[in-house]
């Protein structure tokens, strides 16, 4: 912009001093300028561009095709022209790469009026997430170099990578058989098939309660008395707060956690029983700023951080899917552990004090833990000390304090069920039924 009336003044000297070869020289400059400016700007408008994505929603392990369509609808003829699609820098980086990038997601063109161009890449996932695809920068200007043009040419698109779900053993989805017999001194719901003895009928007592033979023996109405319990299923109270889940175990433990999360909720989905979920963590959507960017930008370093920039972190309100049953709830519930990111918000006692409400004493409330030191401890004991069946998975390697933790909520009467790998997730449900949840 400083070119502009720079050669103004030096045409207005040229005129005044009587130097025609230097007004005219000056004359030339103002319209090659003004020229390659306006052709730079008609290049970087006159595209169409068109994202194709194979699959919006994957799982651990496969591939998806990224089409990038160009379209030079006009008669001009683009010199040349820089295309970028931007992917997350933390999702394609070493050490953990959650999407392995195969191809280039950039490209240099040169387009001729009316001609169609296409940029392709795939990217394999390589871990669970929630990641943006776009949008696309675009480059272009003159071949003088007086002039460039930086742009947003695309919308955004967003990829979901779904946790593995790992059968557990144990679990025969035939039987119909609960996880685990949840005694509880309520006389909610009573299980027919653990009859525990008989007494005499009372009024409102159903047809099917009638034992026949003690009737025909005592010559009086008598009715069958079974076992209580209540509905089986468990309640996932997932810990992803920053304290909670340190950096040197990242991102290893947490998605060993929804991982592990995930499997025992699809196990409780096949058994046709309840499932829910609550967690402190937030949904990786909240990271980005949704509303999508467009305009011109002066150079490429601020177009970067346009599209790289995310919403900030200040999330305090749990994550909550209330418990169900069916394939419906099980997709959301899914679906949601996959955007789960560890938070700064609220740690694990507030969130059960948050919660507390909302916890359904007819299910089991099974804490998925990476450490716990005295805080958690007393907080799950006395939530057991309520009424409530309590149970802890220790997602915790025994050379970062296993043990330890394992004492504080053993001391409380909590059952434990350690985790130490991902190869240990099968055996959760089998541990589950024989210590009876």
């Amino acid at each position: 912009m400083v070119v502009v009336p720079l050669v103004a003044i030096l045409l207005l000297i040229g005129i005044l001093i009587g130097a025609s070869w230097f007004a005219l020289a000056a004359c030339l400059m103002l319209i090659v300028f003004q020229l390659s400016r306006t052709l730079s700007e008609r290049w970087a408008t006159c595209l169409d561009i068109e994202r194709t994505i194979s699959s919006t929603e994957i799982e651990i392990g496969q591939k998806v095709y990224v089409g990038l369509k160009l379209s030079n609808s006009t008669n001009y003829l683009i010199p040349w022209l820089l295309l970028e699609d931007t992917l997350p820098i933390r999702a394609i980086s070493e050490p953990h790469q959650s999407l392995e990038l195969s191809g280039s997601p950039a490209r240099l063109y040169f387009l001729r009026p009316k001609q169609k161009a296409l940029l392709t890449y795939d990217l394999v996932a390589r871990r669970r997430g929630y990641f943006r695809l776009g949008p696309t920068l675009l480059e272009t200007g003159d071949l003088l170099g007086l002039h460039r043009e930086h742009r947003i040419v695309s919308e955004t698109n967003y990829l979901m990578v779904l946790p593995k779900i790992i059968p557990l053993n144990g679990i025969d989805a035939k039987t119909r058989r609960p996880m685990g017999d949840l005694r509880v001194t309520d006389r909610m719901i009573e299980d027919p098939t653990q009859m525990v003895g008989i007494r005499e009928y009372q009024p409102g007592d159903a047809l099917n309660r009638i034992h026949w033979r003690a009737t025909a023996r005592v010559g009086k109405l008598h009715s069958r008395v079974y076992e209580p319990t209540c509905l089986q299923g468990a309640m996932l109270v997932v810990d992803m707060h920053c304290d909670s889940n340190p950096d040197r175990n990242e991102p290893m433990r947490t998605d060993m956690a929804i991982t592990a999360a995930a499997s025992i909720a699809h196990a409780l989905y096949m058994l046709n029983q309840p499932f829910g979920l609550i967690s402190n963590a937030r949904d990786a959507a909240e990271r980005y700023s949704f509303e999508e960017q467009s305009g011109i930008f002066s150079d490429r370093e601020s177009l970067r951080q346009s599209t790289q920039k995310e919403r900030k972190n200040e999330r305090l309100k749990p994550i909550y899917i209330a418990p169900g049953t069916g394939p419906e709830k099980f997709h959301e519930l899914h679906r949601t552990l996959a955007r789960l990111e560890r938070s700064d918000g609220l740690e694990l006692h507030a969130l059960v004090d948050e919660m507390q409400g909302r916890l359904p004493r007819s299910l089991s409330i099974l804490f998925l833990l990476q450490t716990v030191d005295d805080r958690v401890a007393t907080t799950l004991g006395l939530l057991r000390r309520q009424g409530f069946s309590v149970s802890a998975v220790l997602n915790q390697h025994e050379l970062d304090g296993a043990m330890e933790s394992e004492a504080r909520l053993v001391a409380e009467r909590i059952e434990v069920f350690p985790l130490p790998n991902e190869s240990s997730i099968p055996s959760i449900c089998r541990n589950l039924m024989a210590n009876r949840l």
